[in-house]
């Protein structure tokens, strides 16, 4: 499989992924929430894996400039017509990945990943990447299922065979400990580390890292 490949399979499931409920409200709550209260009035934001644009919704409004990108066309066509409901000047959707955005004069104050680092071929040449897209001082704020914690079965059995007929996309597999690693490693300062679960653990640790 191959990134082009993952960019097909998220194109093929975009429908279906628009009408599903989000799993746990309460959760993706106050993900938005603590989101919220780290961004300011200024600020340029850039979000990736965004999907059909509901986080990007969501949050656009607070910011001055809001870029939100996708690996899959069909994805950002969704996110673009819903943007057409709920017009935002500064709120813009584009189909690409971190790795093909180049640093700018006008830096990036944070960078949203949720649910997207375990999708990513390259974790640490993506975390450096990301790290150079930042202003001095820039937040990296993301949200990640550590694939490493889940049950074996689901991570041993279940996932490869998945791919292996084209089901599931690509999935690294690390615990949060080493997700940790992994961002301090590109240059950040690990600043929190949070359970957005309503119930237990759900092996989704909400990281925020400042730029060293």
């Amino acid at each position: 499989m191959s990134i082009e490949s993952d960019a097909r399979f998220w194109d093929r499931a975009s429908r279906n992924y628009a009408k599903g409920a989000i799993a746990d409200q309460a959760r993706y709550e106050r993900t938005l929430e603590s989101t919220r209260a780290l961004l300011n009035s200024g600020d340029r934001i850039l979000e990736l894996g965004s999907g059909t644009g509901t986080t990007a919704l969501r949050l656009a409004g607070d910011v001055e400039d809001y870029l939100a990108t996708d690996i899959s066309p069909a994805m950002i066509a969704i996110a673009r017509e819903r943007r057409i409901a709920n017009p935002l000047a500064n709120l813009r959707f584009r189909t690409t990945t971190a790795e093909a955005l180049a640093p700018g004069p006008m830096p990036f104050n944070a960078i949203l990943g949720f649910n997207y680092l375990h999708l990513v071929r390259d974790l640490p040449g993506t975390l450096r990447h990301i790290h150079g897209l930042l202003a001095a001082g820039g937040l990296f704020i993301s949200k990640t299922p550590c694939v490493g914690e889940m049950n074996p079965l689901i991570r041993l059995a279940l996932l490869p065979a998945m791919r292996a007929i084209g089901k599931a996309p690509y999935a690294g597999v690390f615990r949060a400990s080493e997700l940790g690693k992994q961002i301090s490693a590109a240059g950040f300062d690990i600043i929190a580390t949070e359970n957005h679960a309503t119930k237990g653990n759900d092996n989704r640790p909400y990281i925020v890292a400042r730029k060293r």
